[in-house]
């Protein structure tokens, strides 16, 4: 079950055979394609990874395990972001070393 509504298909047009050049069955193919579409757009910021899951069909856990296969990362943080975390983990580790017990 993929999570989404039974009205709903991902199926884009494909060329002709192009299953047979990549080694897969079409329906192999397609739920790469889905799974490629969904770590992309999770990796762009654009899906939360239960959303990139759902559009995989697969859990979220497995999706996590997808991301370290294809080395696409689970945080979703600028340098920025991670630079202006790091300061205030060692300010409070400051703070605490200079606190007197």
């Amino acid at each position: 079950m993929n999570g989404f509504p039974e009205s709903t298909t991902l199926a884009p047009p494909l060329a002709e055979h192009l299953e047979l050049a990549v080694g897969l069955t079409r329906s192999e193919l397609e739920q790469h394609l889905r799974l490629m579409a969904a770590l992309k757009m999770f990796e762009l910021g654009k899906i939360s990874s239960g959303k990139a899951a759902q559009l995989a069909g697969m859990c979220r856990v497995d999706f996590f395990e997808a991301c370290g296969r294809y080395r696409v990362s689970i945080f979703n943080y600028s340098p920025e972001e991670v630079e202006a975390e790091l300061r205030r983990e060692l300010e409070t580790i400051s703070a605490l070393e200079t606190t007197p017990a």
